[in-house]
């Protein structure tokens, strides 16, 4: 189970650092522009700070376990993670957005599998 829930934290960070790269890196037309279209809601600003908050997410879930220095951040990470995911499927499905809730869930699962398994049972 301790590599399963490394596998899940590994593609999770992966994910996450794409995602949160992609959402520092481009202005909020372009992202509305490939895809991203919930980002016209909101303020370039919050944008931003949703990208950085995804980045040292994505950080959280791997280095603490990795370097031993404060283990305890990994499943809060995850934790975090599985907060954004309730959130981003809030507004998906007030944007009538059903097909993207499905991946929300999956990663809300995913996280909280990882939250779960390195809070309690395959802690470090």
């Amino acid at each position: 189970m301790n590599i399963v829930l490394w596998v899940i934290a590994g593609l999770l960070t992966l994910a996450f650092l794409v995602a949160g790269v992609m959402k520092l890196a481009q202005p909020k037309d372009r992202l509305a522009v490939s895809g991203m279209t919930w980002t016209e809601d909101f303020s370039a600003g919050a944008i931003k700070g949703l990208g950085a908050l995804e980045v040292l997410i994505a950080f959280g879930l791997v280095l603490p376990a990795v370097t031993g220095i404060a283990p305890v951040l990994t499943p809060l990470a995850a934790l975090g993670i599985a907060l954004i995911m309730a959130g981003a499927a809030v507004v998906h499905a007030r944007r009538a957005e059903s097909q993207v809730i499905v991946v929300n869930l999956v990663l809300l699962v995913l996280a909280a599998v990882v939250a779960w398994g390195r809070f309690g049972p395959y802690a470090f």
